[in-house]
């Protein structure tokens, strides 16, 4: 296999980075002033604001405010490459990446490849199923959602159109209750206009979560107010239920129950998503690198896992750090600052997780909060801590274009009780060849 072209070869270590997520984005920028050369290797060309999919997917928001071309980003730091690739395996003896258009030398490697969806094995489901971790994902869902209810205006009997606009969402995580609550907002607001011939209230919003409450992780206060608003909003929640089987049309719970749905929205885990050459012992149960305190992969040197895929295990977490985005970002900021110090022959620094919170929205006006500021807890429900949600998703998202507009477009949807963004572009779920063609 021929080298990858066009990166210049340097006196400098060689740090290449595979992932461009949040840990990954961190890391690169961290490492923006260090006797360093940094290649970055993604299979997209863009960073991808993932606690926003579930808006692109729900009309809320466009697609391409939410994701940003690493070329543009980075575009300042001298010693930055980007290529556009697929890694297909490590080769830590040599010290290469082997990838889709060549192979690349490191003198440091950074594992920063994230999560992918855990499907628990179900080949069935995974078929049949839409996730909602890319943008394509959202867009798939976003998709799928318009034309079902375009196919509802054609549908044959009544069966098939209360299986139409039936939505099951399984994981009563985050995602999952920010994509019934906005789900249920297009159900009130959005969709009685646009579909006047339908009988929108005939619109079902199924929530499935296999534990006791929802948002697990989270206070008691938010997961009783997040179910409070989402059974005021009308959805239909089915705690301490578990998904058997799903067929494309039939959901069966492990309590023997079924719902008939053309739409059945998979957001009820995630799995490390590791890269080929690694020594087996390194790889844990679920996908994840075992990495020590400084993020280096357990049994190599000069090679580092960060964010979701890796996993950092101790007493106080015998499951390694959330695979959300702080962890990400704070390993990938901590982790440039150690390979400096270890070009110079310092003690590197160990991790330590300062967890700030959670929150989630369910709609307008609603969100909860579990936050920690100065050593304290503020756990905060309602209006308060949706404006806390918007503020610190606003702030987050990487340029101030994409701020401005996203704030523009949450004031027009806000006072206008209006989703923009309802277009039917690319791919989205057939079922048994019913689709919106005739």
């Amino acid at each position: 296999m021929i080298e990858i072209s066009g990166i210049t070869h340097s006196d400098k270590p060689r740090v290449v980075v595979i992932g461009g997520g949040f840990g990954g984005l961190e890391l690169v920028k961290s490492l923006a002033h260090a006797p360093v050369q940094v290649v970055l290797l993604d299979k997209h060309n863009y960073h991808t604001f993932q606690p926003l999919l579930y808006q692109v997917a729900t009309s809320g928001l466009d697609s391409a405010n939410i994701i940003h071309p690493f070329r543009k980003v980075l575009e300042g730091q001298k010693n930055f490459y980007f290529r556009l690739t697929e890694v297909l395996s490590i080769d830590p003896d040599t010290q290469e990446v082997l990838t889709k258009i060549g192979h690349l030398h490191y003198d440091y490697l950074v594992i920063a490849t994230g999560a992918a969806t855990n499907y628990f094995g179900d080949e069935v489901m995974e078929k049949n199923a839409i996730a909602i971790k890319s943008i394509d994902d959202a867009l798939e869902l976003r998709n799928t959602i318009l034309c079902n209810l375009e196919n509802a205006l054609q549908a044959e009997d009544e069966e098939k159109l209360n299986t139409l606009m039936d939505f099951v969402i399984v994981g009563g995580g985050p995602t999952g209750v920010e994509l019934a609550g906005a789900l249920s907002e297009l159900r009130k607001h959005v969709f009685p206009k646009d579909y006047r011939e339908l009988n929108i209230k005939q619109m079902d919003i199924n929530l499935i979560q296999s534990g006791d409450q929802l948002l697990k992780g989270m206070s008691a206060g938010a997961s009783k107010k997040s179910l409070e608003y989402l059974e005021r909003y009308g959805v239909k929640v089915w705690l301490n239920r578990r998904v058997k089987s799903y067929d494309g049309t039939t959901v069966t719970l492990d309590s023997g129950e079924q719902i008939k749905t053309y739409t059945l929205i998979w957001s009820a885990g995630v799995v490390g998503a590791p890269v080929n050459g690694l020594k087996p012992e390194a790889i844990l149960k679920g996908g994840r690198i075992a990495v020590d305190d400084f993020n280096r992969v357990k049994g190599y040197n000069n090679i580092f896992a960060i964010g979701d895929v890796a996993a950092m295990l101790s007493k106080e977490n015998p499951f390694g750090h959330p695979m959300v985005a702080q962890p990400a970002m704070q390993q990938g900021q901590l982790l440039g600052k150690n390979l400096i110090r270890l070009l110079k022959n310092e003690n590197l620094k160990a991790f330590k997780y300062n967890d700030k919170g959670s929150m989630a929205t369910i709609g307008r006006n609603h969100a909860v909060a579990d936050l920690k500021l100065f050593g304290k807890e503020l756990n905060t429900q309602g209006f308060f801590a949706w404006l806390i949600w918007m503020f610190i998703h606003l702030i987050s998202i990487i340029s101030f274009r994409s701020r401005l507009i996203v704030l523009l477009q949450w004031m027009f949807s806000y006072f206008s009780y209006d989703k923009g963004v309802r277009l039917i572009l690319g791919k989205k779920k057939d079922h048994g060849g019913f689709s919106s063609e005739k």
